[in-house]
């Protein structure tokens, strides 16, 4: 018995110590992020090597699906909705499938986005967008695989994929402008519900001026027509740490009936208990 369990415990280390071996990866993985204006792009990918290959039309056919890379999907993430070949990409994240030609490439963005290479079942519901670039002739071969995002333009950019001496470019559009009118439009408004009761949350747990605090969460309660329960919850704990324990009970009281209406049984409790300690 003894014998047996130090061949296991030999056996148990020789797979922990191979475990632990790590090789270089034949398609190293990359991950690019980017901002083009004021949206967020993401692309995680694979890089496989020609290695002396012929790649277009031999190791990638024409004609066909391809995965854009080597191992798992190469997904593209948007921030915001872009605009594609005069079509809407919803924000979201993307596998990137193409269908490389002589002339041109068509370019799939799908919803599903964990396959191995390309889906054992192609659905065309799962096809978010579906565009055809033109494809380029580079003078100088690229031996590995790339994905960039290049021409950048606080409205658009350019997705760019090249290997071999194959280049293709998808511009997408981004919604700059709308979003910087929209942060100008919200500045100018001033401060909103959320603001004030983050500034008086602040103020309250940092032991600050609780009279700020106090200013804060009414400016709160005015701004919001629902008067949430944790901001009346917040206006009677600055209330009693004023001294003014009758209105710090008058208020957690219609915080009780809004949490207990709101079904949130911590927030109900919270409340009994700072009113049964604020009455004594």
């Amino acid at each position: 018995m003894k014998k047996i369990l130090i061949a296991l415990a030999i056996i148990i280390t020789q797979f922990t110590i191979e475990a632990q071996v790590q090789t270089p990866q034949a398609s190293p993985k990359a991950t690019i992020n980017q901002v083009v204006g004021l949206t967020d792009v993401e692309v995680v990918y694979s890089r496989p090597s020609a290695r002396g290959r012929a790649v277009f039309g031999n190791l990638v056919p024409f004609g066909k699906l391809w995965r854009t890379g080597a191992n798992e999907n190469t997904i593209v993430s948007f921030s915001d909705d872009v605009i594609i070949g005069g079509k809407t990409l919803k924000k979201g994240k993307y596998a990137l499938f193409t269908v490389p030609n002589i002339q041109s490439w068509e370019v799939v963005f799908y919803t599903a986005t964990d396959s191995w290479g390309t889906p054992a079942e192609f659905k065309e519901e799962n096809v978010a967008l579906r565009t055809t670039v033109k494809e380029e002739s580079m003078p100088k071969a690229a031996d590995t695989f790339t994905i960039g995002i290049n021409g950048l333009d606080s409205n658009y950019a350019f997705l760019e994929i090249s290997w071999e001496n194959s280049f293709v470019a998808v511009k997408f559009e981004v919604p700059t402008q709308e979003k910087a009118i929209a942060n100008v439009e919200k500045a100018l408004a001033g401060p909103s519900a959320g603001d004030y009761f983050s500034a008086a949350q602040f103020f309250y747990q940092s032991n600050g001026d609780i009279n700020k605090a106090k200013s804060y969460v009414d400016k709160a309660l005015v701004l919001s027509a629902e008067k949430p329960f944790y901001y009346l919850r917040l206006k009677s704990l600055i209330q009693a740490k004023q001294g003014d324990k009758k209105a710090a009970i008058e208020t957690a009281k219609v915080s009780l009936a809004a949490s207990e209406a709101a079904g949130n049984q911590d927030y109900a409790k919270m409340n009994k208990d700072s009113i049964s300690e604020w009455s004594q």
